[in-house]
């Protein structure tokens, strides 16, 4: 029996940023359509270890059906030492027999598929004529997001606010768009290009969040970055950092205000910080809250935004549905083409 085996840069050639946005519409709406199982991950954390290990399994069917665990170990304070937070693999099963066909690096796939789900949101919830995107965060999904998101908007002005004064966690050169503003560390850190976009470097989340169009949350914060007060009628959010009960990116007034739409929901009332601490708080009542999940309005079981006043939000927890879907893209996509190492198991 042989596996293949796809390494970061494989993962990274060969799943673009818009074939994953086009991967991730399908596995969405395959989980509203029912082929999909999909149970709650699970997380395993050593009394004292400074990081976690996350299980994330997956079934779907179909012509060809699939397996697929993701098991990837968190690490909050990796960026430091020049590593992603989240580090592992993505195991592919056929759901035929078992057989594995293909351990794939799972940080490349995180990082494209969680901004490529994003991409989505936007498509789907964001206002057409939306052009200014407000970027919170400086590490792989703020830059992943900055690639995805102008392929489904006409992106004309970036703002950026990272605390860490990092960008993607790798230096880059400034580029020629920058605008004024900010610190030197954090200009030298911003990415040579973003398209036609003008990128501002902003001295803090408001400066950045106020007037934008669209605003990503991808923050390793435990308390709200995001404040209602600065948000304009209108604004789509991607609220991506956030992916434990224990922790939010989104103060409770904004998440009330906002018509709020998740990936899944069982997942949301169970681990979403966003969603619980503005229960405990007291500003939206529960379940009911949550309008619909992005598979839905894929297949027209759903609407969408019903206004240009409204405030759409997403919430991103990240499925194992789309690890899987991402896996399975790339063991058919990596033999069609050639690519990766086969290896005897």
């Amino acid at each position: 029996m042989k596996v293949l085996i796809l390494s970061e840069h494989d993962v990274v050639e060969i799943l673009t940023m818009s074939e994953c946005i086009e991967v991730m519409e399908e596995a969405l709406a395959a989980l509203a359509r029912g082929e999909v199982h999909n149970p709650l991950r699970q997380g395993i954390r050593a009394p004292g270890a400074p990081g976690l290990l996350g299980l994330m399994p997956a079934w779907r069917s179909g012509e060809i059906s699939y397996y697929a665990l993701k098991e990837v170990c968190v690490f909050p304070e990796n960026p430091k030492r020049g590593l992603d937070t989240h580090l592992g693999a993505v195991i592919l099963h056929s759901g035929e027999t078992g057989e594995p066909l293909l351990i794939a690096n799972a940080a490349a796939i995180t990082a494209i598929r969680t901004a490529a789900v994003s991409a989505v949101a936007t498509k789907l919830l964001a206002r057409k004529e939306a052009s200014v995107l407000a970027i919170l965060g400086g590490g792989v999904q703020a830059r992943s997001h900055l690639e995805a998101l102008p392929l489904v908007r006409n992106i004309e002005e970036v703002r950026v606010f990272s605390r860490s004064g990092t960008w993607g966690g790798r230096p880059a050169r400034t580029p020629s768009g920058v605008s004024p503003g900010g610190t030197t560390a954090e200009q030298d850190a911003l990415p040579e290009a973003a398209g036609t976009a003008t990128i501002r470097v902003c001295r803090s989340a408001e400066e950045a969040v106020r007037g934008a169009d669209i605003v990503v949350t991808a923050t390793n914060s435990r308390e709200p970055v995001l404040r209602r007060e600065w948000l304009s009628p209108g604004v789509h959010i991607n609220a991506v950092g956030s992916s434990i009960a224990a922790a939010r990116e989104l103060d409770g007034a904004t998440v009330a205000a906002a018509s709020l739409f998740v990936d899944r929901r069982e997942s949301t009332i169970n681990e979403s910080g966003d969603y619980l601490f503005a229960v405990v708080d007291g500003a939206i009542s529960g379940p009911e809250h949550i309008k619909a999940e992005l598979g839905e309005i894929l297949t027209g079981a759903a609407e969408g935004r019903k206004s240009d006043d409204e405030i759409t939000l997403f919430k991103s927890l990240g499925l194992a549905i789309e690890d899987l879907a991402s896996a399975a893209f790339l063991y058919e996509k990596a033999r069609r083409i050639g690519r990766g190492v086969w290896v005897d198991f």
